[in-house]
């Protein structure tokens, strides 16, 4: 008996060669809708699915493969006796090869302005139901799902006659993948239409982007793999110009400057070390910007990652030339910059859509055992409820430097404190395990800067010690989201010393 196989792809690249291959090898095959019309005016001799259900396709393709003679001819187990005898006595064949992928949901969804009912259209239900039965019986039954397959089949084919079954076991594994993902998308798109924040169980699925060298450290694998329908303004979705691959720790920092230069609507430049900002400066150009992000920390920066939101020109490409950076991040680089900058065989060029999302996306971070999810900290000064308990307001420059270190702060490991003077950071704390060592420490690296500069902290203060710490060393603003018990000790210690301070009642933790 001729071995049969049954092919229906949304995605017809390489079909028709790979069906020619198939018939080449006195494979039989069934198709169906588009799929059949384009493979017969290629002009391969295909059999109708009409032909093996003897049932027409109805309600606009909905129904056609959902029927006994297909998937009897997918789950009968070809050792099993009785199995081969039901079919024989139903006069069914049996399927051993399946060629199929899925409708285009995600596509679909991706549409601007899609309609929920062209997104439930493209829910496939045969499809699924064809490839995980033929996947069920892999012992016996070759299924396809990816056209970078075709040609592992058919050289099998040409070599032994038949699909071995380790690679029949291997295409079956990613059959499941590939449902169990195109199932995620359905299940979130229908979730976030349904209105459900915290469902009962929570499924994802990712594309991975690449394979990397190691992880955080050589000892550790690692990959990387992107959300299918993630906003492009994203490192997933960012496109190397130049430079070595990224590593592990690359992208973790670019995706946290990148988080943090689309904080700013002026031209603004980045610096990044180990996840945390070691520079943020703002200007009127993007050289201005580039000049504060350096100067802010002029020792961290070297090997660090850089992200600025504006095209990177000539004059900017030549000071960044001047110190080794390991990545740049912009919107586009002119001609004369790449040039300038390409001359550094292994500095990694990005360019990347930096404007902020709308919307805030879910975080997921892994736990032993568990994932925690939340919303993305898109809170802004515009949101949050000013007050100021002080005495003395501020005066317009301090109000530009707390506008800054607060978007800053947001990003910094907490327990975090940062300090910003005339359009730049000048003293980061970061990650401590009090506040007021967060202040010493962003106090210290800013030396004789503090005096005159504004602080902004991710949490209140428990005490009046780190108003004290700011006073001492010069700081004349400071903005906190306020909330202790104790917050009248640190308004009266800041009036005391002249301080003006803005309560926010917006807390920024970043663990």
């Amino acid at each position: 008996m001729k071995k049969r196989a049954l092919v229906s792809v949304s995605n017809k690249e390489g079909i028709v060669s790979f069906v020619k291959g198939l018939l080449e090898q006195g494979v039989e095959v069934i198709s169906t809708g588009g799929t059949k019309k384009l493979l017969q005016e290629s002009g391969l001799d295909v059999i109708g699915i009409s032909e093996v259900t003897g049932f027409p396709e109805i309600m606009d393709g909905r129904v056609k493969t959902l029927h006994p003679s297909i998937h009897g001819g997918l789950l009968a187990v070809r050792n099993n006796e009785k199995h081969m005898e039901q079919i024989n006595e139903l006069g069914i064949q049996p399927i051993d090869f399946v060629v199929v992928n899925l409708y285009p949901f995600k596509e679909t969804i991706a549409k601007e302005g899609v309609t929920f009912e062209d997104a439930i259209e493209n829910i496939d239900i045969g499809g699924p139901t064809m490839i995980r039965s033929a996947a069920k019986n892999h012992e016996f039954v070759t299924v396809v799902v990816d056209p970078t397959d075709y040609s592992t089949v058919l050289a099998e084919l040409k070599e032994n006659g038949k699909v071995s079954v380790d690679v029949n076991r291997k295409l079956a594994a990613k059959v499941f993948r590939h449902t169990a993902a195109y199932d995620a998308l359905i299940a979130e798109y229908l979730t976030k239409q349904a209105g459900e924040e915290s469902p009962e169980s929570y499924t994802v699925t990712f594309e991975k982007k690449q394979d990397l060298r190691y992880g955080e450290n050589p000892h550790q694998k690692a990959a990387f793999y992107k959300q299918p329908l993630a906003t492009t303004s994203s490192i997933a979705f960012a496109t190397q110009l130049h430079g070595k691959e990224l590593s592990y720790n690359n992208i973790n920092d670019a995706d946290a400057a990148l988080s943090i230069v689309k904080e700013f609507s002026e031209p603004a430049v980045v610096a990044v070390k180990h996840m945390n900002p070691c520079g943020v400066g703002v200007g009127l150009d993007i050289h201005e910007a580039y000049q504060r992000a350096y100067e802010a920390d002029p020792v961290s920066i070297f090997g660090g990652i850089v992200a600025a939101n504006r095209e990177i020109d000539r004059a900017t490409a030549e000071k960044m030339h001047e110190i080794f950076l390991e990545i740049i991040i912009a919107p586009s680089f002119t001609e004369e910059a790449l040039e300038v900058l390409q001359s550094k065989k292994n500095l990694r060029l990005l360019t990347v859509d930096v404007e902020k999302s709308p919307v805030a996306s879910k975080c997921l971070t892994s736990v032993q055992g568990g994932l925690l999810m939340q919303e993305e900290d898109v809170l802004s000064l515009e949101d949050a409820t000013i007050a100021i308990p002080t005495k003395r307001e501020p005066n317009e420059q301090e109000w530009e430097d707390l506008k800054l270190a607060w978007k800053v702060v947001k990003h910094v490991k907490s327990n975090a404190i940062v300090l910003a003077k005339n359009n730049m950071t000048i003293g980061i704390g970061a990650g401590q395990m009090n506040r007021v060592g967060a202040a010493m420490i962003a106090i210290n690296q800013a030396g004789e800067k503090a005096q005159g500069s504004a602080l902004a902290s991710d949490a209140f203060f428990p005490m009046d010690d780190t108003v004290e710490a700011a006073a001492k060393a010069g700081v004349t603003a400071i903005i906190q989201p306020g909330g202790s018990i104790r917050d009248e000790d640190s308004i009266k210690k800041a009036d005391e010393y002249g301080i003006t301070m803005v309560f926010t009642g917006v807390r920024h933790f970043k663990h």
